[in-house]
């Protein structure tokens, strides 16, 4: 099914993953004038099936139209029926058992959606490759990213669950210890061509665990860049947006995509 908006065209299909044991819905945006000779740079996007409600199509067209940014080419990946567990961190599952099929969803990115996108459009590499989600499809994203940072360049974390943890509160959890994506940052490598985009909303959630005035969201966001900038990263890598107005859903994060494409796609001059 193909559909043309402006500067992109929506092409929506499946594929069967061997790894998932399911098909994945995807949706695939393309530059209009897409040309497989051409050197584009490709974005993963999972919770794929929510950018049909902000709608993402229009929104990147109108950026590309206007030459706020380059082409490029956009893979929204639907989620499944298991998605609190084919999302999380590969390298443990949270307290619940939460994320436990997360190395299998990485599998398939690399080892199934990527050849199959080379194969469907012809081409054999891409300018470079970024990976963006939402809330839980955002620490999905990060995971993936920093595991595996020489397949990465960019990240977009939107409301990204960063409160991700193998330990109960009321079994003695610890911020320093506990949450997951802050251990990996803190036990890895500095990675210095990666770049992060993390966006939160002061409407994001009412939790406070630590009753310090500020939500948690936020609250594991700056944490996260404090881990970051302790590793080597600075404000070169690091662009943080925080709305005022942000609640946790669809309507926000559409709000603060463009914001995210026009830092991490600009024209070079």
């Amino acid at each position: 099914m193909h559909t043309v908006k402006a500067a992109v065209i929506v092409e929506s299909l499946e594929l069967y993953s061997e790894f998932l044991e399911r098909d994945v819905k995807l949706d695939i945006y393309l530059p209009a004038d897409f040309d497989p000779l051409v050197l584009y740079s490709l974005l993963l996007i999972n919770d794929g099936q929510d950018l049909p409600q902000m709608p993402f199509d229009t929104l990147l067209s109108e950026l590309i139209i206007t030459k706020q940014i380059e082409s490029l080419i956009a893979i929204g990946i639907h989620c499944g029926v298991d998605r609190k567990m084919e999302y999380g961190t590969a390298y443990a599952a949270d307290f619940e058992g939460r994320g436990s099929r997360a190395g299998l969803y990485s599998k398939f990115i690399f080892d199934e959606l990527l050849p199959f996108i080379r194969k469907h459009l012809s081409i054999t590499s891409f300018k470079d490759k970024s990976f963006a989600g939402f809330s839980l499809g955002a620490l999905s994203a990060l995971d993936i990213v920093w595991n595996h940072p020489n397949q990465f360049n960019k990240v977009g974390i939107f409301s990204g669950s960063l409160w991700w943890r193998r330990k109960a509160y009321e079994d003695g959890y610890d911020d320093e210890k506990d949450r997951l994506m802050h251990l990996q940052i803190r036990k890895a490598d500095f990675y210095p061509w990666i770049k992060f985009f993390l966006q939160c909303g002061e409407l994001d959630e009412n939790a406070d665990r630590n009753n310090n005035g500020i939500i948690d969201s936020i609250d594991d966001t700056l944490d996260l860049i404090v881990e970051l900038k302790a590793k080597g990263y600075t404000d070169e890598h690091i662009e943080y947006l925080l709305l005022s107005d942000g609640k946790h859903d669809v309507p926000t994060w559409a709000n603060a995509f463009p914001a995210f494409l026009k830092w991490g796609y600009k024209i070079q001059k």
